[in-house]
């Protein structure tokens, strides 16, 4: 019997089929499922463009579970990194690509990144967006893209710094979801996680979360956006590694400035 949020989802995509279809699995995969996995939020919320709190209340809330007040400050580089984490994760749906282009940007490099990404949404064909993503992040064999940080400072994927994340994961108390086979280093994981950070889902401090952006972001994530931003074969994607690009460059001098 199949729960409120996973029948929500099925609805917002058109079926069981194209709900497997958006993200990229088998529909009687789907069509097993009593409730979305754990591993498939993310992808099923920028598929359907239903928050993930209504498709897994038990896993997420609206508010953030610190029992402190976020700052606004906090607040939106959470809602910054979890866009990044939805669009690395799976192509936008038509539902998620009309809200992006009704953001509104200003003169700074965030806000002209924001204007950017808004009119390319605007003239954005889903079914194309979706190719695309493919192409970029899929592909027949491999996309062009590994957005693993073990692959862009190895070459191979598995590698040290992956191991070194989980054993800074396991450090502050973040445990790996059962069943999921995608590993941590994954941009879009590190995105969700940093999330978690600003929004105080997880409990770190402000060194703390330094540390980890500069050992498992810094090194390696900018330079993923400015490739995707630079693709021949990106165009809604562009957009999206631009605003990536000048987030984390936000981000790093604002731990520095911290320092």
């Amino acid at each position: 019997m199949r729960d409120e949020g996973l029948h929500r989802a099925i609805d917002a995509a058109g079926g069981v089929a194209q709900l497997a279809r958006k993200i990229g699995i088998s529909q009687p995969s789907v069509s097993n499922w009593s409730k979305v996995p754990a591993q498939r939020v993310i992808e099923v919320e920028a598929a359907t463009g239903v928050s993930r709190s209504k498709l897994r209340p038990d896993l997420y809330s609206d508010l953030p579970l610190s029992a402190e007040p976020v700052d606004p400050i906090d607040a939106a580089r959470a809602q910054e990194y979890l866009l990044l984490a939805s669009l690395l994760s799976a192509a936008p749906s038509r539902k998620l690509l009309d809200q992006l282009a009704a953001l509104t940007g200003d003169v700074t490099p965030l806000g002209r990144a924001h204007a950017a990404l808004a009119a390319a949404a605007a003239g954005a064909i889903a079914a194309k967006v979706e190719r695309e993503y493919f192409d970029l992040f899929v592909g027949v064999g491999r996309g062009e893209f590994l957005p693993y940080a073990s692959y862009y400072l190895t070459g191979f994927l598995n590698e040290r710094p992956l191991s070194r994340l989980r054993a800074d994961l396991a450090t502050l108390g973040i445990e790996r979801v059962a069943n999921n086979s995608e590993p941590e280093d994954h941009a879009a994981v590190l995105c969700e996680i940093m999330a978690g950070f600003a929004g105080g889902r997880f409990e770190a401090s402000s060194d703390a979360q330094r540390t980890f952006f500069e050992k498992h972001v810094a090194p390696w994530m900018g330079r993923l956006f400015t490739d995707i931003e630079d693709a021949e074969s990106a165009s809604f994607y562009r957009a999206v590694g631009a605003l990536g690009r000048t987030f984390i460059e936000i981000e790093r001098e604002a731990f520095t400035f911290a320092n």
